[in-house]
C-alpha cells in the first residue's frame, strides 16, 4: 500500500523534525470527516461506515449509566439482539458487554432468489469507580435493553475519609495569627 504522505506532491522529500511529526492539514481534515460520519451513523441499526466498517465491527451500543447510593445501573440499547447473543463480564472493576449479531434473509419469488446476510460484533468496556459486590451483580434483557445492576460494597463507604484542603486562605489565616 501507499503511504498517504507519498500521495501528496508537496509532502514528498520533506524531512520531519526529530521527535516531532508534522501532519498536513488535509490529513487532519480527512480524520475529522471520518469522525463526523461515524458519529452521524452511531445509534442506527446499520453496519458501521468509515473505519469501523473496515475493521468488521458493529457500531458500539448506546450506554446509560446511573449511580445511586447503593448500586450502579448500566443500561445498553441492543436492538435486534437476543439474550443468547450477549455476554456480560466483570473483571477488575471493568464491566464488559460483548455481542454478535447474525442476520440472514432469503426471499424466493417468480424465478429469482434474493439473499442478504449481515454480521457484526461489538464490545463495550466500562470502568467502574466504586467497589462492587461481584457475587451480587445481576443482568436482565428485555425488549432490546440490557440492564446490569452492580451493588456497591457498603463497607467501602465507611472507609472513605474527608481530606482537608490547604490553600491560600489557610496561609493568610496563619500569617494573621
Amino acid at each position: 500500500m501507499f503511504n498517504m504522505r507519498e500521495l501528496i506532491p508537496w509532502a514528498r522529500g520533506r524531512d520531519v523534525a526529530a521527535g516531532r511529526s508534522v501532519e498536513h492539514p488535509l490529513m487532519s481534515f480527512q480524520r475529522e470527516m471520518d469522525r463526523l460520519f461515524e458519529d452521524l451513523w452511531r445509534g442506527f441499526d446499520v453496519p458501521g461506515v468509515g473505519r469501523s466498517e473496515r475493521s468488521g465491527t458493529m457500531i458500539s451500543p448506546r450506554i446509560e449509566l446511573k449511580e445511586k447510593d447503593d448500586e450502579i445501573v448500566v443500561c445498553a440499547e441492543l436492538p435486534g439482539l437476543q439474550d443468547k447473543d450477549v455476554e456480560v463480564t466483570l473483571t477488575d472493576n471493568v464491566l464488559s458487554i460483548r455481542g454478535e449479531k447474525k442476520q440472514e434473509k432469503t426471499e424466493k419469488e417468480q424465478g429469482y432468489t434474493y439473499s442478504e446476510r449481515s454480521y457484526g460484533a461489538f464490545e463495550r468496556r466500562i470502568p467502574i469507580d466504586a467497589e462492587v459486590l461481584s457475587e451480587k451483580v445481576s443482568a436482565r434483557f428485555a425488549d432490546g435493553i440490557l440492564t446490569v445492576s452492580l451493588p456497591k460494597n457498603p463497607e467501602a463507604k465507611l472507609q472513605a475519609r474527608r481530606i482537608p484542603i490547604t490553600g491560600e486562605g489557610a496561609r493568610i489565616e496563619q500569617q494573621a495569627a
